[in-house]
């Protein structure tokens, strides 16, 4: 359905409309992602000093004494804050930094832009999502502050250890703020979901069809349907997990008995929890991954002026990935007690996953191929995506078979998997779009050496972290844990490596301060961007950078192809806008050439 345009548009003139409770999805976007990379900066600190701990455990460093008063005791952490920083830093990470930044950031950023629409289709609620979010950081962040600190029971707050208010330091006012935090976050995201759903669908410019849009698009449009059916359920289990801490409830809480006294809880069942968390956990990888997927078959196609090799397949593929992801989540339940049969289905479909993913890895490379391949930053991280993509995916059939996953699932291997495909893929997408978007976002050019730098540092400093890791998970060294003294099954060695790791960590941690450096830079005295630097075809390269409001002055504009036609037979340049009428002499012929690009992939 096409969009009718409206030649009248209102801009904003107060300081407060205009850039506080702004309803431009662009500004919406440039909020978000601020405020989610603060909050993935203040994760990757929970990082370090958890790194700190485990690569020099009897080290005292007394300045942190000094820095972190609650978490530190002589400069050596606590081990209770140790289990607070393992479920705050997972949490940031996931949630308020990768989900928020790639839906609320690139969501909002993008999808009018690249469907040639104004605005989102309710700019209220799209305001309202962002400033719900922003609570929901508060609340997430107010715990570190409470009595007793933030919550400690894993990002996945399992039951009893989530459901008990005596269980843990981190178990009473700080797990509350952290359900109370996520039940708001899952709000937010619902509210954003649903615009982007609406706009994707709705919104779209005259010329516009469904085989014309960008893979971001499709990306997002699917990773919106994937949060609105599946974050409910996690919505759902964080209300009843406060029922049982407050009102007296057993959803989740068995018979539990905690320092010689029974809690007075009985007949829950803590795998009720986990099958919903994981209904929502799950999908939450793809709600990740897919729209780095996205962006980054959008800056190779771009940066190797090519068009992107199998278009429809890729379509295909996310849909076929946000799919099976609905029907996979007892995999993280192997060594639950389940019926191995049981399992098997969830093998079966785990492992299915690799086919569309490695169709759309494929199709990158293929892309790739005998490219006139331009290295800029967000390219290198582009392809970087891939290297990680392909590397956590591998050991990623470890891990969907059960006999196997049953010897690992408790060690530092499942730390390495989920961080390198998962953590690392999605933040390499996330770096490439920023790189990538930055000039139409904010009007100004980023700093190319600058961003080569933080990519190397950064690409050779996860290998340094994750592989070792792997190696650490065969030798049975169990994850989440304080400190590996005393221990007579783990090697000697083992703690060298924690060491290595270590420093790998500190020093991808520097490279993200080059980032930080030139992000803040460029935005204050970068140099003035075009229209379109790249040379890219997408639509919201013809918008100015940065976009007026209401993207597209009088006329909303006109698609007449679809959004890859880069190296097209005849034309004076390499690429193609998707605004450009196709031309006679690219009329289809009998033997195929002069077809446009778009008819020779299969659109």
């Amino acid at each position: 359905m096409a969009h009718e345009a409206s030649a009248h548009v209102h801009e904003p003139k107060s300081f407060w409309t205009r850039y506080i409770f702004s309803q431009d999805h662009k500004v919406i976007a440039a909020q978000y992602i601020l405020t989610s990379l603060l909050m993935g900066f203040l994760a990757l600190v929970l990082s370090w000093l958890m790194r700190l701990q485990l690569g020099w455990p009897e080290e005292p460093i007394p300045i942190l004494s000094k820095l972190f008063p609650g978490l530190y005791q002589d400069g050596i952490l606590k081990p209770e804050a140790y289990l607070a920083l393992i479920t705050m830093h997972g949490t940031l990470m996931v949630f308020f930094f990768i989900t928020a930044i790639l839906l609320g950031g690139f969501g909002n950023l993008l999808i009018p832009l690249q469907v040639g629409a104004r605005d989102m289709a309710f700019p209220f609620v799209n305001m309202l999502s962002y400033w719900v979010f922003l609570l929901s950081c508060v609340v997430i962040l107010a715990s570190f502050f409470v009595t007793g600190g933030a919550a400690a029971a894993g990002w996945t707050a399992y039951p009893p250890l989530s459901g008990v208010q005596k269980a843990v330091p981190g178990s009473g006012l700080g797990q509350d703020l952290w359900l109370v935090a996520m039940a708001i976050f899952i709000v937010s995201s619902v509210m954003g979901g649903l615009n982007y759903v609406t706009t994707a669908l709705n919104m779209r410019t005259r010329g516009m069809s469904m085989g014309r849009l960008p893979l971001t698009v499709w990306a997002l449009l699917i990773t919106a349907i994937l949060g609105l059916l599946a974050f409910p359920a996690l919505f759902a289990g964080a209300v009843l997990l406060l029922l049982d801490r407050h009102l007296g409830t057993s959803f989740f809480v068995p018979y539990v008995v905690v320092g010689g006294q029974h809690i007075p809880h009985e007949g829950g069942n803590p795998l009720l929890w986990q099958h919903l968390f994981w209904f929502l956990g799950h999908p939450e990888v793809y709600i990740a991954i897919l729209p780095a997927m996205g962006i980054v078959s959008e800056v190779i196609s771009t940066n190797a002026r090519k068009p992107i090799f199998g278009y429809r397949v890729m379509v295909l593929s996310i849909c076929a990935i946000a799919f099976l992801s609905f029907i996979v989540w007892g995999h993280h339940m192997f060594i639950s007690g389940m019926n191995p049969y049981l399992g098997t289905a969830f093998m079966v479909t785990t492992l299915l996953i690799a086919v569309p993913s490695a169709i759309k890895t494929f199709n990158w490379i293929a892309t790739l191929w005998r490219g006139n391949l331009r290295f800029t930053p967000a390219m290198l991280f582009a392809i970087g995506f891939v290297s990680v993509f392909v590397t956590g995916g591998l050991t990623g059939i470890f891990l969907g078979n059960p006999p196997v996953d049953i010897q690992l699932t408790d060690t530092y291997f499942v730390v390495a998997h989920f961080h390198i495909v998962m953590g690392m893929g999605s933040v390499f997408g996330i770096f490439a779009g920023l790189y990538h978007w930055f000039p139409k976002l904010f009007g100004r050019m980023m700093n190319e050496r600058l961003g080569r730098w933080h990519f190397w540092l950064t690409f050779v400093g996860v290998y340094g972290i994750f592989f070792p890791m792997h190696y650490l998970g065969f030798l049975n060294v169990p994850r989440r844990y304080y400190g590996f003294s005393g221990y007579e099954f783990i090697p000697p060695d083992a703690q060298t490596i924690q060491a290595i790791i270590s420093v790998a960590a500190l020093l991808v941690g520097a490279a993200q301060l080059i980032f930080l450096y030139n992000f803040l830079h460029s935005w204050i005295r970068g140099p003035k961007a075009p229209a379109n630097p790249w040379q890219a075809t997408t639509l919201e390269w013809q918008a100015p950078s940065p976009p007026p409001h209401g993207n597209w002055g009088p006329e909303l504009p006109v698609v007449h192809r679809w959004a890859y036609d880069y190296a097209v037979p005849g034309a004076a340049e390499d690429y193609v806008p998707q605004t450009t009428p196709v031309e006679p002499a690219q009329i289809p012929q009998e033997n195929g050439a002069g077809k446009p690009a778009s008819e020779q992939n299969g659109v």
